[in-house]
């Protein structure tokens, strides 16, 4: 009790933040998707016409940046209906059925097993995807999972910096609360963390949700010192203040808060209370601050 609830991914301060960090970059947000070649087309505009354009292609990008769902795992499905003795081995394989009413939501239609055994129960998730899929084929996804999702797969999808084709493909694959499309995006944004590849990522759908899984971690050093060396100081301090948000206990949240501390600052005091890599940081930071005398002198 007394206890403030820690905020969740949904909450408008959280995805105020997470969107400034995504970063709008619209040359990567419409970059060409390869496909067949085709000559690119030129046009002659107005002043006025290029405006309302660029309007347009930003308020586009807009759309194409909103983030997937972060969910908890699903609950499994474990509810024996019936145990029907008498029909016991009089069949050799399983049935599935279906409620195919096409306007009852997915979540709530209803799909039972009967075993070999006599037992009816209510279907596995696994059961219920592959069952909508192949009555209600939604584009994109595939009865069967293709294998490339399996961890021993991924490593090489990893190796081609393919992170984001990866995460696109488990959108449309899975569901946001299976095992595997959790298990996946945790995968995918652990192998960015290890080779501090974040910039794959920046100003793509997918950039919240990895720095929402690293700050709920605690694994924040190397965004930091990503964010710094690419002199995204106010990404650096909504990273902090993301931090804060989620972990109020920590010193640096108080100190903060004590001081009304803001940019440089923040990030010096975040530094020395909370990094495990305190020295790198603080040369990222003292590059920051001489090439921004420098260009001030300039």
């Amino acid at each position: 009790e007394g206890k403030t609830a820690k905020p969740s991914f949904g909450d408008e301060a959280v995805q105020s933040l997470l969107y400034k960090m995504t970063g709008l970059n619209l040359q990567k947000v419409f970059r060409p998707v390869k496909k067949e070649l085709k000559p690119p087309k030129y046009k002659l505009m107005t002043e006025a016409q290029l405006e309302e354009a660029t309007r347009k292609a930003i308020e586009e990008a807009k759309e194409k940046l909103i983030m997937p769902p972060v969910l908890k795992e699903r609950e499994p499905i474990d509810d024996v209906l019936a145990e029907d003795k008498f029909l016991e081995g009089t069949e050799t394989t399983k049935y599935v059925f279906t409620d195919l009413t096409y306007s009852i939501p997915h979540r709530e239609r209803f799909i039972v097993v009967r075993e070999p055994n006599g037992v009816l129960r209510k279907a596995t998730w696994e059961e219920r995807d592959r069952m909508i899929q192949i009555f209600f084929p939604k584009e994109g996804r595939r009865v069967i999972p293709p294998v490339l999702f399996k961890d021993e797969h991924l490593g090489t999808v990893f190796r081609q910096d393919r992170h984001e084709d990866i995460l696109n493909m488990c959108i449309a694959q899975f569901e946001p609360d299976s095992p595997d499309y959790i298990r996946v995006h945790h995968r995918t944004y652990d192998d960015i963390e290890k080779d501090a590849k974040y910039d794959l990522l920046r100003s793509t759908r997918h950039f919240g949700g990895m720095v929402w899984y690293l700050v709920n971690r605690k694994k924040t050093d190397g965004l930091l010192i990503d964010m710094i060396n690419r002199d995204l100081l106010d990404d650096a301090t909504s990273l902090i203040t993301l931090y804060h948000m989620l972990h109020p206990e920590c010193l640096s949240a108080k100190a903060a808060k004590e001081g009304k501390l803001q940019g440089v600052d923040l990030i010096k005091v975040f530094v020395k209370t909370e990094s495990q890599k305190e020295s790198y940081i603080q040369l990222a930071l003292q590059a920051y601050e001489e090439a921004m005398a420098t260009s001030t002198a300039s």
